[in-house]
């Protein structure tokens, strides 16, 4: 899968989930109808959510973006949709690769020997996605919901 297409599909997925969390909201808080949507749809977009910086953190290292990118990009996946306006940006600004920059060039230290690893071994890096994800994940729900 090209950076491109991961970052889009982690960008409207990141939309997607803001949409459903929103509409549990309104059913909990506005009809006062069940807390349901909040429950379930908000652990989905915080899984997603995580997912979504992950591949921002990945982007970053094997494209070489400048740090204000990467602010800008993790920045998007707080308020609601705005990642896809910062995924088409950054299509448009040639921050996404049709091809991963590590996957041919040697890496220069260890953020970029790592990254390299992940996107040379695909199924072993998404592996490693997954795993980081429930992590974090897991760590969230220790530390509990946002006050």
């Amino acid at each position: 899968m090209s950076p491109t297409r991961l970052y889009r599909l982690v960008a409207r997925a990141e939309a997607v989930t803001w949409a459903l969390l929103l509409t549990g909201m309104f059913l909990k808080y506005v009809t006062e109808t069940t807390e349901l949507g909040v429950q379930v749809f908000g652990m989905v977009h915080g899984v997603v959510f995580i997912a979504y910086c992950l591949v921002t953190a990945l982007l970053f290292v094997d494209q070489k973006w400048p740090v204000s990118r990467l602010a800008m990009g993790l920045g998007a996946a707080v308020p609601p949709f705005a990642t896809v306006p910062f995924e088409r940006y950054a299509e448009r600004a040639g921050l996404l690769g049709d091809s991963w920059r590590l996957r041919s060039e040697a890496p220069h230290g260890l953020l970029e020997r790592l990254t390299g690893w992940l996107v040379r071994r695909p199924a072993q890096g998404a592996l490693v996605g997954l795993v980081a994800v429930a992590g974090l994940t897991g760590v969230a729900l220790v530390v509990g919901p946002p006050a």
